[in-house]
């Protein structure tokens, strides 16, 4: 694991595996694993917040365990669930051999050879390389109840299955939450967490995250990328393109062989950094040559 002493230390792990962070990132990235408390991620879709995640178990070298947020989540599926058909083959093969103790089976139905790990109980378990980091990813996507019970979970780091007992993690992991927005997560929950808000970069950090994640684009392109993107989120959009867009975009554009931006080319690619008709719409034609003739003239 490499040491982190140092907010230059965060910075530098970040870079290793090609995440470009800005300082107020990175501090608070440091203060969360310095302090051992959670750290909240809010910003809009797109902008980094789950691979840094992906950037810290990497870089650290321990396990990420992803917690993929969606709408009617609960507790029991977040933490364990039980394998009902290995269950009955277990049921009906001791009923065929004559073995049905009720009480010896029951003991062995509830117990870890029938029990699925989910996430977070998982991140409760020790962990090859030390406490893995688990994401807990688009936390808005959930309901109330279930942040009530991740409030509780979060503060003591430890989870209860009926059957089995309560299982305590032994080293706390390395927690990541993240949101989009899309309705506000309750106060009680960010109060136990560090926050930070992950903005769209300007154009020169921006410029930097395509040339490591892209560096086989020339630079000439990348800056018109870049610049392209960055005037594209000034406009009216139903949904501003985020920095995977923005890497995706150079991508599509390095398949075809394209050495420099053109209306047309701007037209035939646009569903790689929109994904609404109507935005696509706006931009076609004459507004997508306005917005590179701007483009071009901030990067000349």
């Amino acid at each position: 694991m490499q040491d982190i002493a140092t907010i230059e230390d965060v910075e530098a792990l970040l870079a290793g595996q090609d995440y470009v962070s800005p300082r107020a990132l990175s501090t608070v990235v440091f203060l969360a694993l310095r302090l051992g408390r959670p750290l909240f991620l809010e910003g809009e879709a797109g902008t980094g917040k789950t691979e840094i995640a992906r950037a810290l178990a990497a870089g650290l070298g321990r396990r990420l365990i992803r917690l993929q947020c969606y709408e009617g989540l609960d507790a029991s599926s977040a933490v364990y669930e039980w394998n009902f058909a290995a269950q009955m083959v277990a049921i009906r093969t001791a009923e065929a051999q004559g073995n049905a103790d009720r009480d010896v089976l029951t003991r062995e139905l509830f117990g870890p050879d029938y029990l699925i790990e989910r996430p977070l109980l998982q991140a409760m378990r020790p962990q090859e390389g030390g406490p893995p980091v688990l994401l807990i990813d688009e936390l808005d996507r959930t309901d109330e109840p279930f942040e009530a019970f991740l409030l509780e979970a979060l503060g003591d780091f430890q989870v209860t299955i009926p059957e089995i007992g309560t299982i305590c993690a032994p080293e706390p992991p390395i927690v990541v939450l993240t949101s989009n927005r899309t309705r506000e997560v309750h106060d009680a929950l960010k109060r136990r967490c560090l926050y930070h808000w992950v903005d769209y970069p300007d154009y020169e950090r921006e410029l930097a995250i395509l040339q490591a994640r892209a560096p086989e684009a020339a630079e000439a392109l990348s800056r018109q990328v870049v610049a392209f993107v960055q005037r594209l989120r000034t406009e009216d959009l139903f949904k501003k393109p985020g920095v995977a867009e923005t890497i995706d975009w150079a991508k599509c554009l390095l398949a075809l062989d394209v050495i420099d931006l053109s209306p047309e080319v701007i037209a035939d690619t646009l569903g790689a950094l929109l994904k609404y008709q109507d935005d696509i719409a706006r931009i076609q034609g004459s507004e997508a040559a306005r917005l590179l003739d701007e483009a071009r003239a901030e990067t000349t």
